[in-house]
């Protein structure tokens, strides 16, 4: 068996024991003290995902060697390396915390990041010259860490907003929050839009005027139905459906209106499925989620989001801020430019440093803080979703 076959059985394999143990987690809410250490659910649940989090890392080091360099250098590999570091920053924060029922809410998170890289192409290529550098490696490894701790921040956010409010009338609170569950559908609907239109087979191909003077046209392959279709293509699939609307012209890039038709149908399908969700519940998704976290200790929650900050900020500033402009100068001669990749890292790092000012210098605790946390890591997602999807720039990977 190649090694890339093995390196991708081990994800599969890591991917469906995280499931597992979301499940075993999510058996802790029915206990008399959510933070209970002598849980058997608890337990097995982080036993399970250990287990995973080794495979994810056999996974990782099978496709460096079959790569021959660090598996960092497209979408795929980020992704999917994000999510291993997302499960290690919650390993870590259980052991100091014991709080099982982090995992119920934090572990779904990384099977959706894992799931979500499954969408990109997973072939094993060799790096680019600019990218064959051990700065490669420092950088990147660095960035994804530091921001898989502040997604920890981001499920305790999330828990503790679930918990405290009042979900017995509608309000303004109640909205946002089901717009932010709504956001983590649309992530689901970006999955199984692309699942099933690559299970269909579906591909069509548009013609569009090159960017470079060596040739006059280039082409652009669609693996969902159009919506957007590229400035000035013309389609040349013969038999297929013509784009609705056409990309504007400041969209730079011949990909970009790929791109954002993906955004698109993600939207939508996330929609669908939100709304299917609530007529099911009959109700709002966190005010059906809310009963079952009676047991839960808001102080430990709130305790679990700020430490996480702090871990993860210094350990983001090192990788995203430093790292970043050292390797700038190298590869640009430049230590800073005005890339959307850069200015997303500035903002995102600006952010959590307000954060932890107004945690630590204005008393922001609890479910101000909790709100931060979840902005932040929706920040985080759009660097890592639209910035990378839709706006071309030097760190654009897919």
């Amino acid at each position: 068996m190649e090694l890339s076959t093995i390196s991708s059985n081990l994800l599969y394999a890591s991917f469906f024991l995280y499931l597992i143990a979301t499940f075993f987690f999510g058996g802790t809410i029915r206990e008399k003290d959510a933070q209970q250490k002598e849980s058997k659910a608890g337990k097995i649940g982080i036993t399970i995902t250990i287990i995973g989090f080794v495979a994810q890392v056999g996974y990782f080091i099978t496709r460096w060697i079959a790569s021959q360099h660090a598996p960092l250098s497209n979408l795929f590999e980020y992704t999917t390396f994000f999510g291993m570091m997302l499960v290690l920053a919650f390993i870590v924060m259980y052991f100091i915390y014991r709080l099982n029922v982090l995992g119920l809410f934090v572990l779904p998170i990384a099977l959706l990041i894992i799931a979500y890289a499954s969408m990109f192409p997973s072939e094993i290529s060799p790096l680019i010259p600019a990218l064959n550098t051990h700065w490669l490696y420092i950088h990147v490894s660095t960035v994804s860490l530091g921001q898989a701790i502040l997604a920890v921040s981001f499920g305790a956010g999330l828990l503790y907003l679930i918990k405290t409010i009042d979900q017995t009338e509608r309000t303004k609170k109640t909205s946002w929050l089901e717009f932010i569950i709504y956001t983590l559908f649309a992530v689901i609907g970006f999955i199984v839009i692309t699942s099933g239109f690559r299970l269909g087979g579906y591909e069509v191909t548009f013609e569009v005027p090159a960017e470079g003077e060596a040739v006059e046209v280039s082409t652009v392959d669609y693996t969902l139905l159009p919506i957007v279709g590229p400035t000035d293509g013309t389609l040349q699939t013969e038999g297929a459906s013509g784009p609705l609307l056409e990309a504007p012209s400041w969209m730079q890039g011949e990909k970009a209106a790929r791109k954002l038709n993906t955004m698109i149908w993600s939207l939508l399908v996330g929609l669908v499925l939100y709304v299917m969700t609530r007529l099911i519940l009959r109700k709002r998704v966190a005010a059906a989620i809310q009963p079952k976290l009676a047991r839960v200790k808001p102080s430990l929650v709130d305790e679990v989001s700020y430490r996480a900050v702090a871990i993860g900020f210094p350990v983001f500033t090192l990788g995203g801020l430093i790292f970043a402009m050292i390797w700038a100068q190298i590869a640009w001669n430049r230590f800073w430019g005005w890339d959307p990749k850069e200015v997303w890292a500035l903002i995102t790092w600006l952010f959590y440093a307000v954060f932890l000012h107004l945690r630590l210098g204005a008393g922001w605790h609890g479910e101000k803080s909790a709100w931060l946390a979840v902005i932040g890591f929706a920040i985080i997602m759009f660097n890592l979703i639209a910035v990378n999807l839709v706006l071309a720039g030097l760190h654009s990977y897919a």
